[in-house]
């Protein structure tokens, strides 16, 4: 029977915060944290996977810029890590679940607005983002209700607090097509998306890491497991930015590229994305 890989959900659960910058001479670093929990049944008896994002980090690349792989002329000036646990280790004789990290590299000079963004997105102090505006069309007492605190909620943190990675998920995996990492959920759902303005001349080939074009893409970035030149590929070069691309632990990208995952029924499946 045929899986719907589509809808793979890694809720994030942040249990630790790093942030340090030390300026030098000509460059600066940085040193920033995302950290979160990812847990799953195993994904041979084809039920819904659930995961996060145990350990995040970044680290700007201080002293030289480092050249992209992949055939890109794109220059990589910023890194981070994201540690994954509760992925199914199909090598493993029982299947155990384990921790895996991936490092992704930044490119700074040629996306630079949507690099900061995500910078800020890995950081304890956040992205900066204003509420929506109040929905009052509710046709439902009990959903307005919910809308209201929803709302309210975000008005006591607007000023405060910033919107980070705690808590979001991947939600969304399409074998060889894309997999979509950190939609926000809980207090971050009544903020107002980031407008991701770049555009440059990348292209997506395999393990290229990109982020939605204009604000209805939500806070979240795609990783691409396809090949270059693709059809897939077309559609994330005509919607999407690529912004960087994954330098360690493409390993790990395949096995979630392989994750056979089916839909629940009993699943709150929008509360857990944030509604993404």
């Amino acid at each position: 029977m045929m899986l719907n890989r589509s809808l793979l959900l890694l809720s994030i659960i942040s249990v630790s915060w790093a942030f340090n910058i030390a300026s030098t001479s000509s460059h600066t670093k940085q040193h920033l944290s995302d950290d979160s929990v990812l847990d799953s049944p195993t994904v041979h008896n084809r039920r819904e996977f659930f995961g996060s994002i145990l350990a995040a980090s970044t680290i700007l690349t201080s002293s030289a810029a480092i050249a992209a792989d992949g055939g890109s002329d794109a220059v990589i000036t910023d890194k981070i890590y994201v540690e994954f646990k509760g992925i199914a280790n199909n090598n493993a004789a029982d299947a155990t679940p384990t921790k895996d990290r991936i490092v992704i590299g930044l490119y700074g000079n040629d996306a630079p607005q949507p690099v900061s963004i995500l910078k800020q997105l890995v950081t304890k102090q956040g992205y900066r983002s204003k509420c929506k505006q109040l929905d009052t069309t509710r046709l439902l007492q009990k959903e307005q209700l919910e809308a209201n605190k929803v709302y309210n909620a975000c008005l006591e943190n607007e000023d405060t607090a910033g919107v980070n990675y705690d808590y979001s998920s991947v939600w969304r995996i399409l074998k060889d097509q894309r997999i979509d990492v950190g939609a926000v959920s809980g207090k971050f759902v009544a903020r107002e998306n980031p407008l991701f303005e770049a555009k440059n001349n990348l292209s997506h080939d395999y393990g290229a890491v990109s982020v939605r074009r204009g604000d209805d893409g939500g806070y979240g970035f795609t990783i691409f497991p396809g090949t270059k030149g693709s059809a897939a590929a077309a559609v994330l070069d005509e919607d999407n930015i690529v912004v960087g691309r994954v330098l360690e632990g493409m390993d790990v990208v395949g096995r979630l590229n392989d994750m056979p995952v089916v839909k629940s029924s009993s699943l709150n499946y929008m509360a857990l994305t944030g509604g993404a």
